[in-house]
């Protein structure tokens, strides 16, 4: 026996180099694959779990055994339904009822007219109660296609994802748009613009400069199929528009499917969802806004949010009354009553007439409120607001009185800041953060959050290599924007981002989103947003549901996103790994499909990525479809 026992020892030594190596080999290689050596979009779930335990993930079971390929190209621009199967581990959530393929929980018409009617209160938000949310996915109608991609988009849409034709006959005579076999076509015309909105904005420009860099923000109130927004964008001018759901049915919804911004809204009590001194030009062409009433109530509110040396552009009534008062089919005594409040009202809020020219009309805000001041020995009314935060803007009350700028020191001096030219002004830092305005964010770190998004963005591409491809995204929305460093990283692609400020943020920054060129809106995300369903290609979710725990219920956040992200869209969820594995539970039943990957810092952080693809899938085909398919087979 002593013979064997060198023999066992060395054997014993081989076997302890052997597993040594190996271990070292598995180590390296491990090093080596999260260190850029390999492309994290081809990582298995399993290979993610080993890679993650050492944080302690829980219910790990929810991550599948195998690895998952997420699919982020589009395949279904013809008719097509898939039936969704149930899963058996989370919770399944099945489809809504056809008849709410166009759902806007917080402008339900049913809902509305429980509210007053005097001054469109009643088609203001009102959301449903707890109890009355549905707990249900929003189909997309029969025959939903993908839409055309931009620029195309600006000018086509499917009749089938938009089957509406009331506006193809009311708006016959004015060009707005017309209805060609399976499409609708957008000629850019509108009720005071006839030879087109491309034509309506050369006549502008002669009047201010469109083209300097100086106009970058635009908000245009009753705004139709937003045809002005969308010429707008060829000349870098972003434009907010909107418009209330009413009885010209689809038009802010036209405007999205055509890729243009817009959300839907209405002059009436509240405050327009956006922050005081935001846009550089506000515009209505016709839209019907009873300007001179309510002590000049709205035009009070366009100042509000109009930046210092802004300007207001009026087409339509009153506007060159003497020439169209009998096709308007009003007294020539009433036009120039109207037209004579509105030049009242303007003069009271310090603006100057730019000048009157055929249909347009523009005024300028001034650029401070030293003279303004002055005059309110002279010109009594309106009133300063006293102690108001001039950018609360949440089911906020409008009142009639001036929203004061900043203290200027000098006539010269532009009130908050002097802003760069576009695009200049997207990388310098925002007045509201050199000034100190924004607690604990400096022009430092402004730049660092700035760099920070470029490669988070750049991250996001070698994850989804589609985000980065000309036409698959075209409207995007980042739910929680904070600098608005996600839409500065992308403004080189040709896509817009509605940037949201969640009215929970421990910081309002959607004022320094404007100072950058950007736009945006506030958003209580325990409400569904003021868009039609299927509003955006693509979500961006950054600590949103980290922000939000405890005060709403998470799958009712999901189903909100579900409602306004089109068939075969994209989320990115960037949040706990904790927080993601829920939130994975809850998508697999909503049949989405979805992976989570490292944080682009590595494997070691507790924050990861989650992206997900909502699948196709539309309501059935109407009865009278189907029997016509049973008759014709």
């Amino acid at each position: 026996m002593a013979t064997h026992k060198p023999h066992n020892k060395t054997t014993s030594l081989y076997r302890m180099v052997f597993v040594t190596l190996l271990c070292s080999v598995a180590y390296l290689f491990g090093v080596w694959q999260h260190s850029g050596g390999s492309d994290v979009s081809t990582n298995s779930a399993t290979e993610l779990l080993g890679t993650i335990r050492c944080v302690q993930i829980k219910n790990i079971t929810q991550l599948p055994a195998k690895p998952t390929v997420l699919d982020f190209s589009t395949h279904h621009t013809a008719e097509g339904e898939i039936t969704a199967t149930p899963a058996r581990g989370p919770k399944y959530f099945p489809a809504c009822d056809a008849k709410y393929s166009e759902y806007t929980p917080c402008e339900d018409a049913v809902r509305s007219l429980k509210f007053e009617r005097d001054r469109l209160i009643y088609r203001e938000r009102h959301c449903p109660e707890k109890a009355e949310l549905l707990k249900c996915r929003v189909p997309a109608p029969y025959g939903y296609k993908n839409p055309f991609t931009w620029p195309t988009s600006r000018d086509f849409a499917w009749y089938a994802n938009v089957p509406h034709k009331e506006l193809t006959v009311e708006k016959a005579v004015q060009n707005w748009i017309r209805f060609q076999r399976d499409r609708f076509r957008f000629p850019g015309g509108g009720t005071m613009f006839p030879h087109g909105a491309g034509a309506y904005i050369d006549d502008i420009d002669k009047l201010i400069n469109l083209r300097d860099g100086s106009i970058r923000t635009a908000i245009d109130t009753g705004c139709g199929v937003a045809s002005w927004g969308a010429y707008l964008l060829s000349r870098n001018i972003l434009t907010m528009s909107f418009a209330p759901r009413d009885t010209h049915e689809a038009q802010v919804q036209f405007a999205l499917e055509r890729g243009v911004p817009a959300l839907i809204g209405v002059l009436a009590s509240n405050r327009l969802p956006y922050p005081s001194r935001a846009f550089d030009m506000a515009h209505c062409s016709r839209c019907l806004i009873p300007w001179g009433q309510y002590d000049g109530l709205y035009l009070i509110e366009v100042d509000r949010i109009l930046r210092p040396g802004g300007y207001w552009i009026l087409s339509g009534p009153p506007i060159n009354w003497k020439r169209h008062w009998k096709g308007w089919e009003r007294t020539e005594e009433d036009l120039y009553k109207e037209q004579s409040t509105i030049e009242a009202v303007a003069k009271s809020l310090c603006w100057k007439k730019v000048v009157e020219r055929g249909d347009i009309a523009i005024w300028q805000k001034p650029t401070n409120h030293i003279y303004c001041k002055k005059s309110r020995k002279v010109i009594k009314q309106p009133k300063f607001c006293q102690g108001q935060d001039p950018d609360k803007a949440w089911y906020t009350k409008m009142e009639t009185c001036l929203t004061p700028l900043p203290d200027a020191s000098d006539i010269k001096e532009i009130a908050g800041g002097q802003l760069d030219k576009w695009p200049e002004r997207l990388y310098s830092v925002p007045p509201r953060i050199s000034s100190g305005s924004l607690e604990g964010i400096t022009a430092e770190s402004f730049r660092e959050d700035t760099e920070l998004w470029r490669r988070r963005v750049g991250y996001y591409k070698s994850v989804n290599n589609q985000l980065g491809q000309k036409g698959r995204y075209r409207n995007l929305l980042d739910m929680n924007a904070h600098l608005g460093g996600f839409a500065a990283a992308l403004i080189d692609d040709p896509v817009w981002v509605m940037n949201v400020v969640p009215t929970e943020a421990k910081l309002n920054t959607l004022g320094a989103i404007y100072e950058r060129g950007l736009i945006g809106t506030y958003q209580n995300w325990c409400e569904a947003m003021s868009t039609y369903p299927r509003t955006y290609d693509l979500l961006h979710a950054d600590s949103v549901f980290s922000l939000y725990k405890g005060r709403c219920e998470m799958e009712d956040i999901l189903l909100e996103m579900d409602r306004i992200l089109r068939p075969e869209g994209t989320v990115i969820f960037r949040d706990d790994v904790d927080v993601l594995l829920e939130i994975k539970s809850i998508t697999d039943g909503m049949n989405w499909e979805s992976k989570i990957v490292d944080h682009e810092k590595g494997p070691l952080e507790r924050e990861k990525l989650l992206f997900a693809v909502k699948t196709y899938w539309t309501a059935s085909a109407p009865v009278s479809e189907k029997r016509e398919s049973k008759t014709a087979s």
